[in-house]
């Protein structure tokens, strides 16, 4: 025998009887076939129509060793990257085009090592090197203020801009 109280198996009872009294007639083959109905146009009314799409990202920029005449090509005209260098590293300065390509103020040092010209706060055409297959200006002669002030400009590209190379002297080899 069950250890279930009269009154509670009474009221279990009851409520058995309720339930399929209301259940019963809403169970019937129709109903249930306009409920799938209803609820697959809900689906399909409520689904995303189609994967979310990302824009493309940018092209991988490649860690390169450059000379001086590689990295002229990067001076920002025909669509080409801004680069330019400075103490040996090179920096992708295409998010400032305005200030470092065509056009800018600071367009000599595109595709150019402007060490020199930072360092002394000159953009003339004299800071640059001229002899592109030539050894790197070592910058020796530079006082104390303007490695200061060179310091200040790598600072701030390192912080600012990406570093994609480091810029070493054209070598000459039994291919050249």
């Amino acid at each position: 025998m069950s250890q279930i109280p009269p009154e509670v198996e009474a009221h279990h009872k009851i409520m058995r009887e309720t339930f399929f009294a209301v259940a019963t007639p809403l169970l019937t083959p129709l109903n249930l076939t306009l409920l799938v109905l209803i609820l697959t146009l809900a689906y399909l009314r409520l689904r995303p129509q189609s994967a979310p799409s990302l824009p493309p990202g940018p092209q991988p920029i490649v860690f390169k060793t450059f000379t001086p005449r590689t990295l002229l090509k990067n001076n920002g005209t025909d669509n080409s990257p801004v680069y330019l260098a400075v103490r040996g590293k090179v920096y992708d300065v295409s998010s400032g085009r305005n200030f470092y390509g065509p056009g800018g103020p600071y367009e000599n040092f595109a595709g150019r090592d402007a060490t020199r010209g930072l360092a002394c706060q000159s953009f003339d055409e004299e800071m640059l090197t001229k002899d592109l297959d030539g050894p790197l200006d070592p910058c020796d002669d530079l006082t104390p203020e303007q490695v200061d002030n060179l310091n200040g400009w790598i600072e701030r590209f390192d912080e600012k801009y990406l570093v994609v190379g480091k810029l070493l002297p054209f070598r000459k080899t039994d291919f050249h």
